[in-house]
């Protein structure tokens, strides 16, 4: 009789609740059921602009099966292998990640790191992996956001791949301007020097495999500015993991979202 009880007022609570504090989805506002923990409805999922196949093994850039790549060039030798989810900017993906980034719904992180997981890595990579490292933000940054995107990200995606987050071992003592409107050589002076490793954890990363994480890749400007500092470090290899990824010139255009 508990059991019954229990079950019809849990019922009527979340009758309530989908009547008062309705869930709706933080893309296009459309009505979430009461009982989901979604943030984002399905049909803004299925309209994202996934990754098309084939890939570069290494960088994980969609490219012709007869072509070179054109995106490895950008890594230093130390970079293993670059993994992306889906196109950024464009549709409804640009507006998840400003969900996350500049509206302040974390829980988005937990669906963006729900598809990051699937994505597929050479076996050596997920052999060695040691922890993911989120790339960070300025002290003054992140205390007017009030939090770190990338590490929101790394915390929802480490449960889904077995791995700690080492918040501790890079850190950005000074503020940079936004890379948005920068172009790639702005891009290149704007991060030079603008890392560095936290003291005493230079023992952690030495001949560590770690993964680096962010929201978006663009020229990889930051991510490999971010990798060249832990690998002077002592890391041995870094890898990059992001939830989106920034045409290149000769890319397909965005055709959905």
């Amino acid at each position: 009789m508990a059991a019954w009880w229990n079950a019809v007022v849990r019922t009527a609570r979340e009758h309530v609740e989908a009547l008062v504090l309705p869930r709706i989805c933080v893309s296009c506002d459309a009505l979430i059921p009461a009982a989901s923990e979604r943030m984002v409805c399905q049909l803004c999922w299925a309209r994202v602009a996934t990754l098309p196949r084939p890939r570069c093994e290494r960088c994980g850039h969609p490219r012709a099966i007869t072509a070179s790549c054109r995106w490895c060039p950008l890594l230093p030798p130390y970079v293993r292998a670059v993994r992306s989810w889906c196109w950024v900017p464009g549709g409804v993906a640009e507006r998840l990640v400003y969900a996350l980034k500049y509206e302040g719904w974390h829980g988005v992180a937990v669906e963006l790191a729900a598809r990051v997981a699937r994505l597929d890595w050479p076996e050596d990579v997920r052999r060695e992996w040691a922890a993911l490292v989120p790339v960070p933000l300025s002290v003054e940054r992140e205390r007017s956001r009030g939090f770190n995107q990338s590490a929101k990200l790394a915390d929802a995606l480490a449960p889904h791949l077995g791995v700690e987050v080492w918040h501790d071992v890079l850190q950005r003592p000074r503020a940079t301007p936004s890379q948005t409107r920068l172009t790639p050589e702005q891009r290149l002076h704007n991060v030079a020097d603008a890392f560095r490793v936290a003291d005493g954890a230079s023992s952690k990363l030495r001949d560590a495999h770690v993964i680096l994480v962010d929201d978006v890749v663009t020229t990889a400007a930051t991510l490999n500015e971010c990798a060249a500092t832990l690998w002077n470090a002592g890391a041995r290899i870094i890898s990059y993991v992001t939830f989106g990824r920034a045409r290149s010139a000769g890319d397909a255009p965005l055709s959905r979202g």
